[in-house]
């Protein structure tokens, strides 16, 4: 490890291929082994193996971010309208309060306190390992209210057959990833205009990554007509 150069590392980053398709590595997975070798070379420092770190010296690939991909006001209100009613408050509370996949698969009714309008997100369950409350909003309350339980899984089993039969029915062929979550930071950030507030709300440790996928996604409109998507009254639909 001492012998082995900046120049060395950055030749073996570049030349990292699949070894089924032969393609070149994506640039944030080469990106992925050049943090594992800065681990590697720290540990050899430490150690007293390496005079240096070599690969921190390496080039860093530039990664081109994809667009965030949402679901429009229009899809929203459709998938609610078309899903089955056990999983009403599943989509609901991933649009509306922006909560991870897994955090929602894991959430408890007992952690949800309408009166109080806060959903709860213990530490156990939450992948950043770190209690947190998300504000449940006005619209979120409405939707939840006819199916609140004292306790029991928010989710219910088969969820991802019922979301499947949801969306086909809604006419939504493509499926953003995270397009629940994404949907509400997007939405979230260009109606409260408070990066901060929504960086604790989804769990963040700073807004820097706010600012860096969802800025400027939505217009201000949409926004409004996003929070403003609530279940049907007597002659209306969502």
């Amino acid at each position: 490890m001492a012998e082995i150069t900046a120049a060395e590392v950055d030749q073996w980053l570049r030349g990292l291929s699949d070894k089924e398709t032969g393609r070149r590595l994506a640039a944030t997975t080469r990106n992925n082994f050049r943090r594992v070798l800065i681990v590697s070379f720290n540990f050899a420092r430490e150690r007293g193996y390496s005079a240096g770190n070599p690969a921190e010296k390496s080039a860093k690939a530039k990664v081109i971010e994809n667009a965030i991909g949402i679901l429009t006001v229009e899809e929203t209100a459709r998938l609610l309208e078309s899903a089955a009613p056990e999983l009403v408050a599943y989509i609901a509370i991933g649009a509306f309060a922006g909560l991870r996949r897994s955090e929602l698969e894991r959430l408890d009714w007992r952690e949800i306190d309408l009166q109080a309008g806060l959903i709860e997100v213990t530490a156990k369950k939450a992948k950043s390992a770190r209690r947190r409350f998300v504000r449940i909003q006005p619209n979120l309350a409405k939707w939840l209210q006819p199916y609140a339980q004292l306790s029991g899984n928010v989710t219910p089993p088969h969820y991802r057959e019922l979301l499947d039969a949801a969306r086909k029915a809604a006419g939504i062929e493509k499926w953003p990833h995270n397009a629940l979550r994404h949907s509400f930071a997007s939405y979230h950030l260009a109606h409260f205009k408070d990066a901060a507030a929504l960086a604790l709300e989804l769990g963040h440790t700073n807004a820097n990554l706010v600012f860096q996928h969802y800025r400027q996604l939505v217009m201000p409109k949409q926004a409004m007509q996003y929070w403003k998507i609530a279940p049907a009254t007597a002659g209306k639909k969502v």
